[in-house]
């Protein structure tokens, strides 16, 4: 424990947070710390041995490597993460999509880290096919508790929305038939579905909501957090000129066994 962790925590949350990064950032010559969702493979998620993995991951530590920044990495739920971003107990959090809503709670990069669908999904037998956010108005649809997702389908009245606390109970949900749909991000949800008896052949993607960008939601509350965001999308676009991320999304999806 470092000091004056005691006379910090009487400032408030905020303020403390703040407060404990400078000090004992300072103190302990920490590199700065990023929180990383630990539930969404491949992309983020927590490793047998605890440690984070996956493509956003790996992708996080080489952009933060061409600009010489190590960073240590903390696999914790979704949730939880935003809210460390948010009170500065870390400097970032991903992976985190733009809403209408968290746009002015956190420093942005540029470019995103990458982009990904977000599906509807229905029980196998459903006639449905490549619907769009327009045709749940009316149904049933269950999301993840905590997650982001595009204002238009939060804010739509003719939606009727129910959640779960996390992807895998979503899938229950709707094999219970307690929704009519669910939103999955399409890989991780496809991977979630192809890998478990209980899901494989049950359930299908039948439409699309959005085609999202993937960032890490730099912390306000953080001293470093407007920096960060600064030098990662730097690093990002050094991954872009040279070759680099392009021959890391050949290996990931080779990894899954995509062409």
């Amino acid at each position: 424990m470092c000091p004056s962790l005691l006379a910090a925590r009487r400032l408030g949350p905020r303020l403390s947070a703040l407060l404990l990064s400078l000090l004992c950032g300072a103190a302990l010559g920490a590199d700065p710390l990023i929180a990383v969702e630990d539930d969404w493979p491949p992309y983020a998620s927590q490793g047998p041995d605890g440690e984070p993995q996956g493509f956003a991951v790996r992708l996080v530590q080489a952009a933060f490597a061409t600009q010489g920044i190590a960073v240590r990495l903390q696999a914790v739920p979704f949730a939880r993460c935003m809210r460390y971003a948010s009170d500065g107990r870390a400097a970032g959090c991903f992976n985190a999509t733009i809403t209408t809503e968290n746009r002015s709670l956190y420093h942005w990069h540029e470019p995103a880290m990458f982009e990904e669908e977000l599906a509807i999904f229905a029980r196998a037998d459903a006639p449905d096919t490549e619907l769009g956010l327009a045709d749940l108005r009316g149904a049933s649809v269950g999301y993840t508790h905590g997650y982001t997702y595009p204002t238009e389908f939060m804010r739509d009245p003719l939606i009727k929305r129910q959640t779960a606390t996390s992807d895998q109970l979503l899938l229950r949900m709707l094999l219970s038939k307690r929704v009519d749909y669910i939103l999955l991000n399409t890989m991780p949800g496809l991977l979630r579905i192809r890998a478990s008896p209980e899901f494989d052949g049950k359930v299908r993607r039948v439409g699309r909501v959005s085609l999202d960008g993937f960032w890490i939601a730099f912390s306000k509350a953080h001293p470093q957090g407007e920096q960060l965001a600064r030098q990662f999308g730097q690093g990002l676009q050094a991954l872009r000129r040279n070759g680099s991320y392009q021959r890391m999304q050949a290996e990931f999806r080779r990894e899954l066994g995509l062409r």
